[in-house]
């Protein structure tokens, strides 16, 4: 299972993604961290746009997203509908400026319009990432991933007491197969940690200051 997950996240760059449920927003957060940290074809440091509907009334605080990444690393855009929104999107991802694209969807996308994402992050190397609905999922996505706090007593052996557990579940893979993972992200070392189905001993998975997943070694 773990083998299936370093397969899988950190999100491939050059594709575009899907994620949905509870936890979406904070998956996005760490994606945008850990990608903003990965040098380009360039090698050098991207930041990450985060694009939303100017008439959503929960509008985005970069810095409420600071236990997961670097708001300073982060543009946030405000447009005025969904055609504004995937035509900014598809611009951000080929151009490389960038190295992740959040994107609220408010409606389900068109094959075509989630080809042109696909093919626009393909060009720029950038990682396109969909906030999604239930049910709005697109065939052209690369993955999709459920994500959801779960509330239960703290595992330990962790070096910050306020991590949140939660389950990634990759309910679509194109590259791979599908599995699910109860994961925590600690804020003070700054990684995704896996655990282990006995919840006994966590693994590592990745962290934001990481280029790629680093080894699944158990912590001692």
């Amino acid at each position: 299972m773990d083998d299936v997950f370093a397969n899988s996240y950190p999100l491939k760059a050059g594709r575009a993604h899907e994620v949905t449920g509870h936890g979406s927003t904070a998956f996005a957060a760490i994606a945008c961290g850990i990608g903003s940290k990965s040098g380009s074809r360039t090698n050098h440091a991207r930041p990450a746009l985060w694009l939303t509907q100017g008439w959503r009334s929960d509008q985005l605080n970069p810095v409420g997203l600071s236990v997961f990444c670097d708001p300073h690393r982060m543009l946030l855009a405000r447009v005025a509908d969904q055609k504004t929104m995937l035509a900014c999107a598809e611009e951000a991802l080929r151009s490389g400026a960038v190295s992740t694209v959040v994107v609220e969807v408010g409606q389900a996308l068109s094959f075509t319009a989630g080809r042109r994402l696909q093919l626009a992050a393909e060009m720029g190397g950038a990682t396109g990432l969909l906030l999604i609905g239930e049910d709005m999922g697109n065939n052209a996505a690369e993955s999709r991933w459920h994500c959801a706090p779960l509330f239960r007593q703290a595992v330990p052996g962790l070096a910050s007491s306020d991590s949140t557990l939660q389950r990634w579940q990759i309910i679509k893979n194109k590259s791979g197969t599908i599995g699910y993972w109860d994961i925590i992200w600690d804020a003070e070392t700054r990684r995704v940690i896996v655990v282990s189905e006995a919840g006994e001993r966590p693994h590592y998975a990745a962290t934001a200051s990481d280029d790629a997943v680093c080894p699944h070694v158990a912590a001692e």
